[in-house]
């Protein structure tokens, strides 16, 4: 069951850099990143939109009003995300994109873990996590250099 999830986790990282190709490529039709980035979300939305009809997916209407308003957030930084990346995407190139992405993501996801923050499984910091990273940055330094 877990190399389900590991296959699907992989497969998701391999569509962002793709993803993110073809929102540039549509921001340069439209000459406005904003609108490609407006665009994509839509068609997304749409997207899971039919998921949950076909799949008979139903919402709690109950959990969506107790929410914590701050889970609100994750639409913005989603629509921070992918306009920033239509940006950064053409100007620096995919693999210095996503290499800083991936920086990015695994730094505050160490930082989540170790404070318990936002998971399901607390892990505490220690010298491989801390060396896992400085592999991570290295690498997105050598990417930058060559």
């Amino acid at each position: 069951m877990k190399w389900t999830w590991i296959i699907l986790a992989l497969i998701s990282g391999a569509f962002l850099p793709i993803q993110a190709g073809l929102n540039t490529k549509l921001g340069k039709s439209l000459e406005s990143p904003v609108h490609a980035s407006l665009i994509s979300f839509t068609i997304g939305a749409f997207a899971v939109l039919l998921y949950a009809i076909i799949f008979k997916q139903h919402i709690s209407w109950a959990g969506l009003r107790a929410a914590p308003a701050y889970t609100w957030l994750g639409g913005v930084m989603g629509a921070f995300y992918v306009t920033a990346i239509i940006l950064a995407f053409p100007r620096i190139g995919p693999a210095l994109t996503f290499g800083l992405v991936v920086a990015g993501q695994m730094i505050i996801s160490v930082m989540l873990d170790h404070f318990n923050v936002l998971v399901a499984h607390q892990h505490n910091l220690n010298l491989q996590r801390i060396l896992g990273i400085v592999l991570i940055v290295a690498g997105v330094a050598i990417v930058r250099k060559f």
